[in-house]
């Protein structure tokens, strides 16, 4: 029955500092959750990486294929996993600014059928729109404030294969044994000429809160939006609008690390990870977007890392998750911006900017008399 503190402080309503709030339970009806001091929902809190019991019972461990006693841990939320897996990596001789500045100035994104914004501090931030402040729910002694994008991966899946050139894209990615997103990407490189591949969306633009907008605008009613499209459907439309949605997702983050720098954070480095950071156009676009460098872990799977974190620790491996990220967490590739294209990119935003302003004007034309 004991329970991990990030899920009760990011999921339930708990406090690290002050516990439960007995008078949420007591509103909404559920004041049998109180009695004999949480004991239905589990009154022992502990911090992701505590060792738990006396680690794998038999009967767990016969079914995992394991040794008995094998140390568990205190649990993360899988995104905060992620964000542990990569945080706290060693950037030492890689000419990052972040080198020579506080782990407070790293912001990891796990981005994959949606996206989650990462950023840490030594004091509580309060930032509109953007979830939290929560103590120790990623990394132990640090606040944690959550930003997020709504199904950011299935919009472009939604793009792609919503597209009357999709099964054109299919039959030519099938016939080089590739995915359909590495061949747009190789389609891209071909048609872009002599321009940077960016440029390609000069005249087309895409806002992509297809299913509402989570941070910061924390807005659900939001719908997508595309200006600029024409009445040809062939496959270079489709590898430019792909383009122009990942663009989107980029100038999303951008606007979350905006929000998040206005209320206090300072952001110098994006850690990218989760299925889309392994799609090298996303990656180099939220680079140029963001004007920051943005860190891809030597292993892939980073939750899997936040979670083996975690296991280092109930084992006593390591003496704190401080020490185990450092230790554990590898640099594998850096992505720097494309800092020509910035005037480029920063116009780009204002209408992305404005493509929400107008939907907002749209909407209360129509509630109007």
């Amino acid at each position: 029955m004991k329970r991990s503190l990030c899920s009760l402080v990011c999921k339930w309503t708990y406090s690290a500092e002050k516990g439960w709030d007995d008078s949420f339970w007591k509103t909404i009806g559920l004041e049998d959750f109180v009695a004999d001091n949480y004991s239905k929902i589990g009154n022992q809190v502990l911090p992701p990486g505590a060792s738990l019991g006396n680690g794998l019972t038999p009967e767990a461990a016969k079914d995992l294929g394991l040794p008995a006693g094998v140390a568990v841990a205190a649990s993360l939320i899988d995104a905060h996993a992620g964000g542990l897996g990569v945080i706290g990596a060693d950037v030492r001789g890689h000419g990052l600014s972040c080198e020579g500045q506080p782990v407070t100035s790293r912001l990891a994104v796990i981005c994959g059928t949606s996206s989650c914004h990462m950023g840490i501090s030594r004091d509580p931030i309060f930032v509109p729109g953007v979830w939290g402040p929560y103590f120790s729910a990623m990394v132990p002694g640090f606040w944690l404030n959550e930003g997020g994008q709504s199904v950011t991966g299935k919009l472009i899946d939604h793009m792609v294969q919503g597209h009357a050139a999709f099964p054109e894209l299919q039959a030519k990615a099938a016939a080089r044994c590739q995915s359909v997103y590495a061949y747009l990407n190789s389609h891209l490189d071909l048609i872009k000429k002599a321009q940077p591949v960016g440029f390609l969306t000069v005249d087309l633009h895409v806002w992509p809160d297809f299913h509402g907008n989570r941070s910061p605008l924390a807005d659900l009613t939001l719908k997508g939006m595309v200006t600029g499209l024409k009445l040809s459907q062939d496959l270079d439309d489709l590898a430019i609008l792909y383009l122009a949605t990942v663009q989107a997702i980029a100038f999303g983050t951008r606007l979350i690390i905006e929000a998040m720098e206005a209320a206090g954070h300072s952001v110098s480095t994006l850690f990218l990870c989760g299925g889309l950071s392994k799609n090298p156009l996303f990656v180099q676009m939220h680079a140029d977007i963001t004007g920051m460098p943005v860190i891809l872990s030597q292993e892939v799977e980073s939750v899997l890392v936040g979670a083996a974190i975690l296991g280092a620790c109930a084992s006593g491996d390591f003496a704190s998750v401080q020490e185990a990220m450092a230790k554990m967490s590898k640099v594998g590739k850096v992505v720097f911006p494309r800092l020509e294209d910035k005037r480029y990119y920063d116009k780009k935003y204002k209408v992305f900017l404005k493509l929400v302003e107008h939907q907002k004007e749209y909407a209360a034309i129509m509630k109007g008399d």
